[in-house]
């Protein structure tokens, strides 16, 4: 599974001690970044490769689906680990209800970033004595929001090449709308128009054969949105048929261990990979890590809707998502615009 995260680390004034690491940590990052016409000269044959086509991608991003020109991605970082930050999320034991952290600009976002693992197990301590679920991840790409030259950091790399390109266009949509405190619309639209954009690029190239890899590796992930989303709703229910219950906490354990049973008897023969969701089904699950789910595997039919409404353009798409930033609730707009 690709995250992507929305950076807020520079953004939080309640701590002060978090903040001023963060913005160092930040600072030496960006110290670290060297141009891609330097750096291609050193990297090895298949990292030069895909270096130059996260670079390519970003020009396409801007030129071809119409995305905010920024000076991102024409520089590289090597990490000395395969993460660049570590995301703590957390969650009630007895709802799916995301805990939220409070940010200037940006809003309420549910999850704190950090640079260094043991920042990240220290909150998740702290989380996990007020009784919350956590759940910590580590992230391989994030995005400024334009507020920085953001690097191509050596951890994308590892990715496949259309999920390359796609994280790019993903990221560069961050940097192009974003809505104050909804994770969920903001996170959603980045995904689709990563998708849509990655199909773009590689009609422009030509490419049908990656086209088909790449279609057929969304049949998995959307098959898993609809099993995680049916299987979500159903816990839910089961959440508030108990409420103001005190719920035994293995009983709890077992009904939440029921959805990765489910997945092995119902989803899991019909997948084309089925290794490709090992580590969900072998995972400790809880509130919080299927939060996160829930955040990066949602539906995306009403995006698709409205693309098709709007003649699939990315322009008008953007200026629609754009006129979303005023109202009160984009996500019942978008259910709006997008029809029965």
């Amino acid at each position: 599974m690709r995250l992507a995260l929305l950076f807020c680390f520079l953004l939080s004034g309640c701590q002060i001690g978090y903040l001023m690491k963060s913005a160092y940590s930040q600072a030496d990052l960006l110290r670290r970044r060297v141009p891609i016409a330097e750096a291609v000269k050193t990297l090895p044959e298949e990292e030069k490769r895909k270096l130059l086509l996260a670079r390519e991608a970003h020009v396409f991003a801007e030129t071809d689906l119409g995305l905010a020109h920024t000076k991102n991605y024409d520089t590289f970082v090597q990490l000395d680990a395969p993460y660049v930050t570590w995301v703590v999320s957390a969650s009630a034991k007895n709802e799916l209800k995301h805990y939220l952290w409070k940010y200037p600009l940006v809003g309420e976002m549910p999850y704190k970033g950090y640079f260094d693992p043991d920042g990240a197990k220290r909150e998740e301590e702290g989380l996990r004595a007020k009784g919350l679920d956590t759940y910590i991840r580590g992230v391989t790409a994030y995005s400024t929001l334009g507020w920085f030259r953001d690097p191509v950091l050596s951890s994308m790399l590892a990715y496949k090449d259309y999920d390359l390109v796609s994280t790019i266009i993903h990221e560069t949509t961050h940097a192009t709308v974003f809505i104050k405190s909804e994770a969920d619309f903001n996170e959603r639209l980045a995904e689709f128009i990563g998708q849509k954009g990655a199909e773009a690029f590689y009609t422009k190239r030509g490419d049908t054969a990656m086209i088909k890899r790449m279609q057929d590796d969304l049949v998995d992930e959307h098959a898993f949105g609809d099993f995680i989303s049916a299987e979500l709703k159903s816990l839910e229910k089961w959440y508030e048929d108990r409420r103001g219950q005190t719920i035994d906490e293995a009983t709890r354990v077992a009904r939440i261990k029921d959805i990765q049973t489910h997945f092995a008897s119902e989803l899991k023969p019909r997948l084309r990979d089925p290794d490709g969701f090992k580590r969900f089904e072998k995972s400790e699950l809880n509130n919080a890590r299927l939060l996160t789910y829930k955040l990066y595997f949602q539906d995306l039919s009403q995006f698709q809707a409205v693309f098709d409404k709007l003649g699939r353009s990315f322009p008008k798409m953007l200026e629609f998502a754009r006129s979303l930033e005023k109202t009160d609730d984009p996500v019942a707009e978008l259910a709006r615009a997008a029809g029965p």
